[in-house]
């Protein structure tokens, strides 16, 4: 069921790897459940756990485990790592690139029952959380008392901060706060023989050594687990704008991006773009409303963020005149209410969920520089233009050169598989892009990782996986195949 053709590998690696692993036991699952409870290790129906939430791909795990404490953890990994188990962490199962599903029958730590925020200081606006905690609940805690996250995205209502730490999560925000990183203060992570790292903390400057935290950020859990993260948020904004775009060319969605980031400066949050494939998705198949009267092949989306209504409505009233009068695009509205700005945001924000019935979706994150997205999407429409039911759908965060492709056939498409893969990798590799804007590498895109990572970095790579996980316990397979 995986989506890359060339991941044959990926399985055949896993499956002559596995060999060497133990086996589970009933006393393994005694043991555990003596730990955890039975609540806590769970037999039965685990296909939750074991299929991603494409539907792609789905694992054989025969054991689910839930701690509530980072103690709990340690326990877990101590045991795994000298029993020789597999164990793959999850958080609220939303990643894309196969990352937080087992390949096989290796045990899965769920952290959802990890999810308490433990504190927040309101001077300064640093939350302490545990790792299951769901973004929307951090969002909705901090608004309480006027900040806001940095993170913003479409699976917030069900994403853990854990596992948007462990894949480094991108989303709608970088253009305004950076990436997540930057706002990371501290962490705690259990390696896999259960030593625990404690480096929480709520100091913006820490200058004593190497910054171990930023190892594990985007480390995909298979270096050790995040358990708990101290997080940096920003004042919640007093005025949000938004503004959206319909363009008759590629070349006019970047020029409005180029002037957005000039013209808006302090109060950019978001810049958005969306072919019309993207947009009747979102329109015909989830019943949202179309705010324009015509369609067009491209839309750009800006959000704003301020402080003071009246300065940012001036900024982006000038800023739209000033579109228009360049001649860059084709129709405009902005939002005139809060609950206007949901409605159009929407629009952007559920369209994996509207490409979704369209048939099997081939999805590729991967960022290139803006003014080479087009050029990307027309080869690889020129890849599949001998199929008449094939689709190619192109959006994203196009402020921070970030696309999203899907190429849309109906399921079982071996032949269309094969003729954009390894090839996209490829051509993203030549355009001086990364073939994991902000998705991570999971298992989905191991096998092509060394198309677009350089030896000397692969093998730095294989050194600290070596270090920290010596018996290869977690995540196997997952970022780096054992064979590499």
């Amino acid at each position: 069921m995986l989506q890359c053709a060339t991941l044959a590998r990926t399985l055949t690696c896993c499956r002559s790897l596995h060999g060497h692993y133990s086996t589970l036991t009933s006393a393994d699952v005694e043991h555990f459940q003596s730990l955890l409870g039975d609540n806590g290790a769970l037999t039965q129906d685990l296909d939750f756990y074991n299929e991603d939430w494409l539907g792609m791909q789905k694992g054989e795990s025969k054991l689910v485990l839930r701690p509530r404490s980072t103690e709990e953890v340690s326990d877990i990994l101590k045991y795994c790592n000298a029993r020789h188990l597999p164990i793959v962490p999850q958080g609220g199962n939303t990643g894309l690139v196969f990352g937080s599903t087992p390949i096989k029958d290796e045990v899965v730590l769920s952290l959802q029952r990890m999810n308490n925020i433990t504190d927040f200081d309101s001077g300064i606006g640093a939350i302490q959380c545990q790792a299951g905690t769901v973004l929307q609940h951090i969002e909705d805690y901090a608004g309480n008392y006027d900040f806001s996250i940095p993170l913003d995205l479409g699976s917030k209502g069900s994403c853990t901060i854990g596992g948007n730490l462990s894949t480094h999560a991108g989303g709608l925000r970088i253009v305004r706060y950076g990436r997540l990183r930057g706002s990371v203060l501290g962490l705690k992570v259990v390696l896999a023989d259960g030593t625990i790292l404690d480096d929480m903390t709520t100091m913006r400057k820490d200058n004593t050594g190497y910054d171990i935290k930023q190892l594990f950020i985007g480390g995909e859990g298979t270096l050790g687990v995040i358990t708990e993260a101290s997080l940096l948020l920003p004042p919640a904004p007093k005025s949000i704008n938004l503004v959206m775009f319909g363009c008759k060319t590629f070349t006019d969605v970047v020029n409005i991006c180029n002037e957005a980031k000039k013209q808006l400066g302090e109060i950019i949050a978001a810049c958005e773009y969306m072919d019309d494939t993207c947009m009747l998705s979102v329109v015909d198949n989830l019943n949202l409303p179309y705010p324009m009267e015509e369609h067009y092949p491209f839309y750009f989306i800006a959000q704003t963020f301020g402080m003071n209504p009246a300065h940012d409505q001036e900024k982006l009233e000038d800023f739209v005149e000033g579109v228009f009068a360049q001649g860059h695009c084709a129709d405009g509205i902005i939002a005139a209410s809060r609950d206007q700005v949901k409605k159009t945001f929407a629009l952007r924000e559920n369209i994996a969920v509207g490409l979704k019935p369209l048939g099997h979706n081939y999805q590729y994150d991967v960022s290139v520089p803006a003014q080479r997205m087009e050029e990307l999407v027309e080869d690889i429409r020129a890849r599949v233009q001998q199929w008449d039911n094939v689709e190619v759908a192109s959006f994203g965060h196009i402020g921070d050169n970030d696309i999203h492709v899907h190429v849309i056939a109906p399921p079982g498409s071996d032949d269309v598989l094969s003729a954009i893969e390894p090839y996209i990798y490829e051509r993203v590799t030549e355009l001086g892009g990364s073939i994991s804007s902000e998705h991570g590498i999971g298992s989905q895109k191991a096998a092509v990782l060394p198309i677009n990572k350089k030896e000397p970095l692969l093998n730095t790579m294989k050194l600290l996986k070596g270090t920290l996980d010596p018996r290869g316990i977690l995540n196997p397979n997952k970022i780096l195949l054992a064979e590499q």
